[in-house]
C-alpha cells in the first residue's frame, strides 16, 4: 500500500478508536463509536480499498476526476467512496478525504457527544 501514514494520521485524531472487522477483514477506524474510515484487507492482509464517508455531492464529482476513486465498497454508494491503496491518488487529497469524513461522521453524533470526544471523557 502507497499510503503508509494512514494508520499513524487516523490514530492522531481526537477520539478515534480502532479495531479489526474479523468477518470482513476490515481495519476500522470509528469516533463515537461510529465507522468513519475503513481499510479493506484481502488475501495475506494486504489492502484493497480505503473506504471513506464524503458528502454525495463531492464523492461523485471526486470519482469522475480520479478513476481510482469508486463507489464504496460494500456501503451505501451514494455516502461511500473506496480508494485503491496503490493508485494515483496525491496523498494530501486522501488526507483531506479522510479529515471530511472524520467531521462528518463527528457532525452526526449528539452535541453531548461531539463534546465528551473532544474534550477527551468519551469513555465508550
Amino acid at each position: 500500500m502507497r499510503y503508509t501514514w494512514i494508520d499513524d494520521y487516523l490514530m492522531s485524531k481526537t477520539g478515534v478508536t480502532k479495531d479489526l472487522q474479523k468477518d470482513w477483514n476490515w481495519v476500522r477506524y470509528k469516533i463515537g463509536d461510529k465507522l468513519f474510515t475503513a481499510v479493506c484487507l484481502g488475501e495475506n492482509d494486504v489492502p484493497y480499498y480505503i473506504t471513506l464517508k464524503l458528502d454525495p455531492d463531492e464523492g461523485n464529482f471526486l470519482r469522475q476526476q480520479y478513476e481510482d476513486i469508486v463507489p464504496g465498497f460494500y456501503m451505501n454508494k451514494q455516502h461511500w467512496n473506496s480508494v485503491k491503496p496503490d493508485g494515483a491518488v496525491p496523498d494530501d487529497l486522501l488526507r483531506d478525504l479522510l479529515d471530511k469524513s472524520y467531521q462528518l461522521v463527528l457532525a452526526g453524533l449528539s452535541k453531548k457527544k461531539q463534546r465528551e470526544i473532544l474534550e477527551g471523557t468519551d469513555h465508550s
